[in-house]
């Protein structure tokens, strides 16, 4: 079970009375294992739209640690943690080009599948299916 509280007004603007920390995600679950999972999957779940950064990428790979899921962590775990891979919590974003051209591999995939489907299913009732290849997507 998760759930989560935001300072953001139904026009989208933030609330006036909302600090930098304008939102707040909880989780939980009947064991700290399940409220992990729960969590990591509240974080790959959620979606802000605009141009605010967040750190959700950085909490769910601090989650994923073996250390956290072993409960091995400290008050000076993270800063350990950062100096040693600091690339672990960076929470950088794949460049919008390389999202760009993944999502349209995605796309040209389900449609070829999409479209190898209707002619084997042609195929075996016993019909030629001859699609003009410049309409296929």
């Amino acid at each position: 079970m998760s759930g989560a509280i935001f300072g953001v007004m139904a026009s989208g603007g933030i609330h006036q009375f909302a600090d930098s920390q304008f939102g707040h995600l909880f989780a939980s679950g009947s064991t700290r294992e399940e409220a992990r999972r729960n969590m990591i999957v509240a974080l790959s779940e959620l979606t802000i739209r605009g141009e605010i950064r967040t750190a959700a990428e950085s909490l769910r790979t601090m989650l994923e640690h073996p250390d956290f899921i072993a409960n091995r962590i400290s008050t000076t775990w993270l800063e350990t943690v950062m100096a040693e891979s600091p690339e672990l919590i960076s929470g950088a974003k794949p460049p919008a080009s390389l999202v760009s051209v993944l999502g349209a591999v995605v796309i040209a995939h389900t449609q070829a599948t999409e479209r190898h489907t209707e002619y084997m299913e042609s195929l075996d009732r016993g019909r030629f299916w001859s699609p003009n290849p410049i309409t296929i997507f």
